[in-house]
């Protein structure tokens, strides 16, 4: 076929030789696609005199487009130590929690409940333990595994009778538990997150307990802190139990006075205390009371009542310490606002007696607060002297006011002493302070003598009475004259 006799581009015959069948619309397409993608069409060398001769060239044209195809599409040759990579996929385990629970509860049974063979079974196992810490702690405490967000026994599981809470509520058959426990942690330390989780589920959880059972918990919480098992935070115990309905039902305090009373059998006080400020207790022992019972009175009556006195001394003491800041801060908030005398007395008074504060207590101080509101020079001692004097002299009143008896006047005396002994700034002011106090109406005569004479108080005495020597000859020679 010559070129003269192939059709032109423009006109529809190129369809009709190509397609052999204009009106077929999907096979026209098709072809009409081929040959555009392939730049074909422009050329126009398909065709053909006749249907025949269309459909012959059309064939061979689709023949060798598909054999085109499949050439381009085979992998490329490659280098012979060339590693394909390929994307690894982790293909995790199902979770199967039940059948670890009954391989532990298992262990138990075969070993009747002996933890030292319990816990040379465990340490030849191959159990999973890292992803099932949480499960197996739960078969410690309570014998079987417990259902998901509860403490619920899982009702298909397997249980054995050697459990924690299936132990006497005594320090002597709780004590192995520990023991085990922290030769189990020793060997797996990755499980002190799951020991965490379980106790923190179980002490949120109490109210679920029968009494018998938190006692036990209570016991054991506190030899583990005794034994020091192996890194188990003070906060994982004591901040669960903040619950408001567990605090309310009074089952915190009793949970807590119980492992109080057990860990003070082999711990001091102090220890104690150490242990409730890293938990960040060591100041609101109150919380673990019911809201109507927060107060000081019931704190110290129910501790007392329960043998732990210390406790309730350290309470005390702890109270004290709060209200004197107070009292302290208001007290100098009024004297640098140069507040009346007459004022800073009624505030003082009030305060002292809401707080239930000792008078030798008020006494020292108000002494220390009137001292520490004195601007002190660094160099020029003369200026010390002078403002030191000025203060006692300002102030005298505020002191006369509470010095009310010898033996508080006495007291005063003494906190002077032991100020001007400690601090070198006032070493030489103690006559003069005391002639300040005398003049001032603040120590009697009587006082002042018998310091001079019988002071118990030994810092810097010897020094102090020699200084005060003169005056107390003047004093004696007043008397003597009347």
């Amino acid at each position: 076929m010559v070129a003269s006799q192939l059709p032109s581009v423009e006109s529809n015959q190129v369809k009709d030789n190509c397609c052999w069948l204009a009106d077929n619309l999907p096979a026209n397409q098709a072809a009409s696609d081929i040959f555009v993608r392939t730049g074909m069409l422009d050329l126009g060398i398909l065709g053909g005199i006749d249907e025949v001769g269309s459909k012959g060239m059309f064939v061979d044209f689709v023949k060798v487009n598909s054999a085109t195809a499949k050439l381009s599409s085979k992998e490329k040759p490659t280098l012979g130590g060339q590693r394909i990579k390929t994307r690894k996929r982790n293909i995790a385990a199902p979770l199967d929690p039940s059948s670890f629970s009954d391989a532990i509860v298992q262990i138990y049974l075969d070993n009747a409940g002996d933890l030292e063979l319990v816990a040379k079974s465990i340490e030849s196992s191959d159990l999973n333990f890292s992803r099932y810490g949480d499960t197996f702690f739960e078969v410690v405490f309570i014998g079987v595994r417990t259902q998901p967000g509860t403490i619920k026994p899982e009702e298909e599981g397997e249980r054995h009778p050697y459990s924690l809470i299936d132990c006497a509520a005594q320090r002597e058959a709780i004590l192995p538990y520990v023991l085990f426990i922290q030769k189990t942690l020793r060997r797996r330390p990755f499980l002190i997150k799951s020991l965490e989780n379980v106790m923190r589920k179980f002490l949120q959880s109490l109210e679920f307990f029968e009494e018998n059972e938190r006692q036990k918990l209570a016991i054991f919480t506190a030899l583990a802190f005794s034994q020091k098992l192996s890194g188990l935070p003070p906060e994982t115990v004591f901040q669960p139990l903040l619950k408001d309905n567990l605090v309310a039902k009074g089952i915190v305090l009793s949970f807590i006075t119980e492992f109080f009373k057990e860990y003070l059998k082999e711990n001091s006080l102090d220890d104690l205390i150490a242990l409730l400020k890293k938990g960040k207790m060591e100041d609101n022992l109150l919380e673990f009371f019911p809201s109507g019972k927060r107060t000081s009175e019931a704190l110290s009556e129910h501790f007392t009542k329960e043998g732990l006195t210390s406790l309730v001394e350290y309470n005390s003491k702890k109270m004290f310490e709060v209200k004197l800041k107070e009292i302290k801060s208001t007290l100098t908030t009024m004297i640098n606002e140069e507040a009346e005398i007459s004022e800073v007395t009624e505030v003082v008074k009030q305060q002292v007696k809401d707080a239930k504060f000792p008078d030798i207590e008020v006494v020292r101080m108000l002494w220390d607060v009137l001292m520490e509101a004195v601007q002190w020079s660094g160099k020029n001692q003369q200026q010390n002297s002078n403002s030191a004097l000025r203060q006692v002299n300002a102030w005298a009143g505020l002191m006369n006011a509470f010095c009310t008896s010898g033996k508080l006047e006495l007291e005063l005396i003494y906190k002077v002493q032991t100020q001007c002994y400690e601090d070198a700034k006032l070493m030489k002011l103690f006559p003069e302070i005391i002639r300040s106090l005398y003049d001032q109406d603040v120590l009697a005569e009587d006082t002042i003598l018998l310091w001079f004479r019988k002071g118990s108080n030994q810092k810097g005495r010897q020094s102090f009475v020699k200084a005060l020597e003169p005056f107390v000859k003047w004093l004696e020679e007043a008397e003597e004259e009347e």
